[in-house]
């Protein structure tokens, strides 16, 4: 059985039936998580302040770029809303990318987005923003549209390739660009929701493997082929759980060796 595989078996036999669930098997994730995901982007984030954010709800003494505080802050109230949503495995929506965007990006817009361009967070762009070598990103009068198709598409998918439409949901919003700022982090969020809705393990985007990332999904953007995408998050989830995974198939052979050993009599 390939890693992968040995993952998700892990984390299907957690059986997650509430809330105490998802945060004990996420307790560590959720902090790495919000760092690599916001440090992708912002190279003021440090994993310090994220875990003082996510365990104290505040960091002291913190002289910073206040942008990046604030990225964090949102990164733990975004995972507080979704979590009751995760364990209902509550459909992808259209209101729910907006409430997730609404949560990543408060208090983040910079002036000329929010006074001169009248962007606001939880709201699609009005103006025609372009990402990647590439330019790509719909124009701002077809992201309703274009969202709503993606979103019915990835909902109404009844196979077992999870992680293949993982891939594509992921491509494809990154490719539609649907808001003035964020789309990244809101992107990567999006995926570990459909991903952990969907029985399946959520995965970090490593800082140290952005260029990579980038790269899969500018092949993407170019042809539209999902695979340097897909074997990418393979090799995220499996790099993501490989210490569990180790510590969880240890402590299954330390259980088969006793119950194999005989004592003498």
């Amino acid at each position: 059985m390939d890693q992968y595989r040995q993952v998700v078996e892990l984390w299907q036999s957690y059986n997650i039936m509430s809330v105490a669930d998802l945060d004990k098997c996420l307790d560590s994730f959720r902090i790495l998580f919000a760092f690599h995901s916001g440090k992708i982007e912002n190279e003021d984030i440090t994993y310090h302040d994220t875990r003082e954010i996510f365990e104290n709800g505040r960091v002291a003494n913190y002289t910073g770029n206040p942008r990046a505080l604030f990225e964090q802050q949102n990164q733990k109230m975004c995972y507080e809303l979704l979590k009751e949503k995760i364990v209902k495995k509550e459909h992808l929506s259209m209101e729910l990318v907006k409430e997730i965007h609404r949560a990543l990006t408060g208090g983040t817009y910079d002036e000329r987005r929010y006074i001169e361009n009248e962007e606001r967070p939880g709201e699609f762009k009005k103006h025609d923003y372009v990402t990647g070598i590439h330019e790509v990103g719909s124009a701002a009068e077809d992201v309703e549209c274009n969202l709503t198709e993606l979103i019915d598409e990835v909902n109404a998918y009844e196979g077992k390739d999870v992680l293949k439409v993982a891939a594509y949901l992921h491509a494809r919003f990154e490719f539609i660009h649907p808001f003035a700022d964020g789309n990244g982090r809101v992107g990567r969020t999006l995926l570990n929701y459909y991903l952990m809705t969907n029985n399946h393990p959520p995965l970090i985007f490593y800082d140290e493997d952005k260029r990579m990332y980038y790269e899969c999904l500018q092949k993407y953007d170019e042809t539209e082929d999902l695979n340097s995408l897909y074997e990418f998050l393979r090799y995220e989830t499996e790099k993501t759980w490989e210490k569990t995974l180790a510590l969880a198939v240890g402590i299954k052979q330390d259980r088969k060796a006793l119950s194999d050993f005989t004592p003498n009599m």
